[in-house]
């Protein structure tokens, strides 16, 4: 298990993770339509590069031996002392193997070396991977629906942890 810094020449790689852990892990969750709605709104190269382009927004390649299995992207000072974690996907067949705990687990000491005190998330309502946030710590502080154009809203959890 490592973690690597992304740069913009890995955008392949994150669409590329991003649709196959989306696909896998939301089905039961969004209708295909939003999915790809979302996909397209969230992971298109011009998005992405947007990211890479923000000193404060970093992403990074969660790797099992020599295989990307998934990716974390966070962006710190999203308010003040608090880094947002925007993203963390596994690939559907890796989650199980202590890699969601080791990105956790690296995105705090980051945070904490940063100088932020405070990790948020939204998380869907619907998603396995709220209960996954609260065995780590991360607890519910508010709840909203997100509206994120073309018909579609986000219903999500807002989770916190301070570090």
């Amino acid at each position: 298990m490592k973690i690597t810094l992304a740069i913009a020449t890995d955008i392949p790689l994150l669409q590329k993770l991003a649709e196959e852990s989306w696909r896998a892990n939301y089905r039961d969750i969004l209708s295909d339509g939003q999915i790809e709605y979302m996909l397209r709104m969230m992971y298109s190269r011009d998005e992405l590069q947007k990211h890479f382009d923000q000193a404060k927004y970093c992403y990074h390649l969660i790797w099992d031996g020599e295989m990307a299995v998934g990716f974390i992207g966070f962006e710190h000072d999203y308010e003040p002392q608090t880094t947002k974690l925007h993203r963390i996907y596994l690939l559907q067949e890796c989650k199980g193997r202590g890699l969601g705990r080791f990105a956790l687990k690296f995105l705090e000491e980051t945070v904490r070396n940063y100088g932020n005190r405070r990790i948020i998330l939204n998380v869907n309502k619907e998603n396995p991977a709220r209960e996954f946030y609260s065995s780590r710590g991360y607890l519910v502080y508010d709840e909203g629906v997100f509206d994120i154009g073309n018909g579609f809203v986000m219903d999500d959890v807002l989770m916190e942890k301070f570090v």
